[in-house]
Parts: structure tokens; sequence; C-alpha cells
């Protein structure tokens, strides 16, 4: 918990001095040209590869399996967003090395793998969506909520 708040205090204060050099190597209206630019130009990407991994994640559902890679890199990407909407360069570096697939993919294998982020499967047969498809018998009927003329128990012939 300290770690998170030291890093709330000390990640904009970075990146206020990163910013204050940058204005005075370049100018105040070329920086906050540069960081609007840098969100634009993110928020495009974003919605690019946000969009790519939710097809590759439905397709991996549709084949039956578990789209974990997928997941952990979608909640990367929507980091990236927070980030790029972020003002400053740090974050718009860190926003981009998530919104890059070459990048995103190794840091996304490397949460999954020392178990940062773990997806589980909810269900006691599994995470298999295509079994029903694949094992289930299928018989055809028709059902109504009614029931039929004479079937109730008070209709019975008695001895």
């Amino acid at each position: 918990m300290r770690f998170f708040l030291l890093l709330f205090i000390l990640v904009p204060l970075a990146e206020m001095l990163l910013l204050f050099e940058v204005a005075d190597y370049i100018g105040g209206l070329w920086t906050v040209g540069l960081v609007v630019l840098t969100a634009v130009a993110g928020i495009r990407i974003l919605k690019r590869q946000g969009l790519r991994t939710l097809l590759r994640a439905r397709q991996r559902m549709e084949s039956g399996e578990l789209p974990a890679r997928e997941i952990v890199e979608g909640m990367l990407i929507a980091a990236a967003g927070a980030m790029l909407l972020t003002p400053g360069f740090i974050t718009d570096t860190l926003g981009f090395i998530f919104l890059t697939p070459f990048l995103r993919g190794p840091v996304a294998a490397w949460l999954l793998s020392r178990g940062v982020w773990s997806v589980r499967m909810n269900s006691p047969g599994g995470f298999d969506p295509g079994q029903r498809r694949r094992n289930a018998n299928v018989y055809e009927g028709e059902y109504s909520r009614g029931s039929p003329e004479g079937s109730r128990l008070d209709d019975s012939p008695q001895d």
C-alpha cells in the first residue's frame, strides 16, 4: 500500500520536472503540443490494438481455449490508455510500450508466468465453450407450459 502511495507522489513530480526541462529546451507551447500529439496518437493506436486483441480473444474462445494472454494484454491496453491520457512523457512512454504488440506480448507473458495476474476458470467443468457442441446429444422436441387434457392426477381412472 505504501508503494502505491509513494508511486502516486513520485510519478507526478517526475513528470512535472521532465515537462519543465523539455519546456525550457523547446518552449512551452511546443511541449504542450507534443503532449497533446502523443495523447491523440496513442488513442488512435489504442482503438486499433484493443480491437485486434478482442478479436484474438474471441477466436481463442470459439476454439475452446482460455484466452489468458489476451485478457492480460487487454488489461495492459486499458492501462496504456489511462497512461496516454495522463499528461507527461514518462507515462506516455509506458503507455506506448504497452500498446506496441512486440513489447506488450513479452510483458503479458512475464506477468502470467510470474503469477502477477492469473486467469482462472470458474466453471467446474473447465473452460471449453465448444465442448457442448462437440460432445452433447441433441434432442429435438416441443415444450409448452400448459398440461394436455386428461393428464391431471385427479382425472386418472380409479379402481
